[in-house]
């Protein structure tokens, strides 16, 4: 008996990658335009931004992406209300497929969304820069810290561009729905899903306050054990962990939206102090506030 191998045939392919950036902006950013010979899609994280193709202006909210194609211009700015979260992914790929994306405005999925959130990490592996510099033209590659970490970044970007055309160009399929039991450990982990999602949702409600676990676990109907578990399995963090990280986010935003002091933005997240507040905020980012908002200013007036 002989075999014969199959060549499977690709419908998307990567050959460069020119930029990967997670940006945070001030609430009042403005980057001028440019245009160049390949892809380019900016993806709202947080908050909203204008942007421009060509002579249309559209506002992407969060969960947005934009497609900008070869040779169009583009722009984007902040509209003044919320200081936002962006993803800007640059590439080029000359497939047929990629016509589906001319001129297109697109809401993403939370499979796409983890995608998104794949790239960022395995970029942080295999690029000698930091991601946030919206005047980086290009990304010095180093050692990857972890094992195929670039292939990685192709293969995710290929299949959140595949997803894409699949889910928008033929939505009965992509949701029809396969009736079959499904296995107790699906079940088990859908269920962990749930509860780490009905937890976040409540520690995001307060974070103007300071709560225990103890307390979590009382208003939330769950166990300390399970509790603790669930967090270290879906994102490795632990409760209060993640809960100090939630905090600090929204500092974040807070002050790149420049409407409040830090002292203002202190109390309305129920810090016990301003030193504490600054110490929690160095611990987790390894700036303090100041060093921050002046890092994010600097990348705004374009001295980064």
């Amino acid at each position: 008996m002989s075999y014969h191998g199959t060549i499977l045939k690709k419908s998307i392919t990567i050959s460069k990658i020119y930029s990967i950036h997670y940006f945070e902006y001030m609430n009042n950013f403005s980057f001028c335009g440019e245009t160049h010979d390949f892809w380019e899609f900016i993806c709202v994280d947080k908050g909203e931004v204008g942007v421009t193709a060509d002579e249309k202006f559209t506002i992407l909210k969060r969960g947005d992406i934009a497609f900008h194609q070869p040779n169009e211009f583009h722009n984007v700015q902040a509209t003044g209300k919320i200081a936002p979260n962006l993803v800007v992914i640059s590439f080029q790929c000359k497939d047929n497929a990629m016509t589906f994306f001319r001129n297109q405005v697109l809401r993403i999925d939370e499979t796409e969304h983890n995608l998104l959130a794949n790239i960022i990490i395995e970029a942080r592996r295999c690029f000698d820069c930091r991601l946030d510099d919206p005047y980086l033209q290009n990304m010095p590659q180093k050692e990857p810290d972890m094992f195929g970490a670039e292939q990685l970044i192709c293969l995710y970007l290929e299949q959140l561009l595949i997803h894409l055309i699949r889910r928008y160009a033929n939505p009965l399929a992509s949701h029809r729905k396969i009736v079959k039991t499904a296995p107790l450990k699906s079940i088990k982990n859908k269920n962990d899903a749930e509860i780490f999602n009905r937890i976040t949702d409540y520690m995001e409600n307060h974070l103007d306050s300071t709560i225990t676990i103890e307390q979590i676990c009382k208003d939330n109907l769950i166990g300390r054990a399970q509790l603790q578990k669930i967090f270290k399995e879906q994102c490795g963090l632990g409760i209060i962990e993640y809960f100090s990280l939630l905090k600090v986010n929204a500092a974040k935003e807070m002050i790149r939206t420049n409407y409040l002091n830090f002292t203002q933005i202190s109390e309305q997240l129920g810090y016990s102090s301003i030193h504490y507040f600054s110490r929690q905020f160095k611990k987790i980012t390894g700036m303090t506030p100041s060093e921050y908002a002046q890092s994010i200013k600097a990348m705004a007036e374009g001295v980064f």
